[in-house]
């Protein structure tokens, strides 16, 4: 997986395309490629912004002015726009983008608690059978993070301390349930086989049941 950094990244922006959307007064969105897109989202779509524009109205005694694209997204973005390009800086939004892109997300690295749970429920599951026998969820996201076809969206700095927030997107869930499976049945065994606390004859039930789970039974 590749980390789309907020703090780093510039989303560029076809104005054309983009002045396009606004003008229709419609919800858009624009993704993390700076593609423009409109509701209903695709499974995994990564969002940057969405919003509306809605012209103020004016009185016979106030002449209209310009919309300027930086007023469309808000204080929370910084907007430099040339001649055929808008570029973008979204992450004085990162709060917002959580709420706007978790219910497309893997995974939910935003909080001081960690990942509590896959969104794939034939992640989730092995994610919860794989506790009884000690893989924590942290484990299996640095799994498909190195080995992974996807984005984790998030804010990450060193300085002046080190942050880290994130929203993880497997690209490809079946490919990412393979590659889970076979790490924890590889551990699982070594487990059973070298420790002395997972013995097959001292197995509680749950840990049975794991065993059961990954073909060890």
């Amino acid at each position: 997986m590749k980390k789309f950094n907020l703090f780093k990244e510039i989303i560029t922006a076809d104005k054309k395309e983009l002045l396009q959307a606004i003008n229709t007064g419609k919800t858009f969105a624009v993704n993390y490629k700076g593609e423009i897109k409109t509701p209903p989202y695709a499974d995994k779509e990564i969002l940057v912004f969405e919003g509306k524009y809605s012209a103020k109205p004016v009185s016979a005694l106030t002449p209209p002015t310009p919309m300027k694209i930086e007023e469309v997204f808000g204080k929370n973005y910084q907007i430099v726009e040339d001649e055929e390009r808008v570029l973008i800086k979204a992450f004085s939004n990162w709060q917002e983008l959580i709420g706007l892109n978790t219910p497309r997300s893997s995974y939910d690295d935003t909080t001081a608690d960690g990942v509590a749970e896959f969104s794939n429920k034939e992640l989730e599951e092995i994610g919860w059978q794989a506790t009884e026998f000690n893989i924590d969820y942290r484990k299996l996201v640095e799994l498909a993070e190195e080995k992974c076809e996807g984005i984790t969206l998030c804010i990450e700095q060193e300085e002046p301390q080190y942050q880290f927030s994130g929203l993880g997107f497997i690209f490809d869930d079946e490919a990412a349930q393979k590659i889970f499976f076979e790490y924890a049945k590889n551990h699982v065994q070594h487990m059973m086989d070298t420790h002395e606390d997972f013995v097959k004859e001292d197995l509680t039930d749950d840990e049975e049941d794991a065993a059961k789970f990954f073909g060890l039974l």
